[in-house]
């Protein structure tokens, strides 16, 4: 992957795993997770299909794919993070997302649809998070493809990398074409 390419996917660069996450950390992380439904809305409530449908790099997903994917993959994780507080270390199921971003309803369905269920499902998500201990934190899921153990504290710091991932896909393309 050229530099160019690699730096158009990802924008903040790959994620980064800690060996642990301080609270305040923590507490940095589920309020980027709390704040992405907002910055969603705010930066695409104007677009029209045309804008919704421009790949966010060559041969990546539209924006409307991505959006539609940021939707899905959050409420995976919000339901995985329940299997791990409430099971003994749960094997989570996988899910072949570039496989649902190419589903009828990833590619067409207006991107409001996914952007209320995103706005709804991180209110509890957070609401959840902001009410754990350090034991809940440190309560585990398998991921069954690579058997890695994932701690919820490090589930929080994943997906508010994939939460400013994301965000910032569609907002350097805005920039890119001036759509600003």
């Amino acid at each position: 992957m050229t530099p160019e390419l690699e730096d158009l996917r990802y924008p903040i660069g790959r994620f980064q795993k800690k060996d642990q996450y301080s609270p305040d950390e923590i507490k940095s992380n589920i309020q980027i997770i709390s704040a992405l439904p907002s910055k969603f809305m705010n930066l695409l409530g104007g677009w029209d299909d045309e804008k919704l449908d421009t790949p966010y790099r060559p041969d990546g997903w539209t924006i409307r794919q991505l959006v539609h994917h940021v939707a899905d993959s959050h409420m995976n994780a919000y339901v995985r993070f329940r299997l791990a507080l409430t099971e003994d270390s749960p094997t989570i199921k996988p899910y072949m997302e570039n496989l649902w971003a190419e589903l009828p309803d990833a590619k067409s369905a207006q991107v409001d649809l996914s952007l209320q269920l995103m706005k709804y499902i991180h209110l509890r998500w957070v609401l959840l998070m902001n009410s754990l201990d350090g034991d809940d934190l440190a309560r585990t899921y398998v991921h069954p493809e690579t058997g890695r153990i994932y701690p919820l504290s490090e589930v929080i710091a994943l997906y508010a990398w994939h939460s400013e991932h994301h965000y910032q896909q569609a907002f350097t393309l805005a920039q890119r074409n001036h759509w600003q």
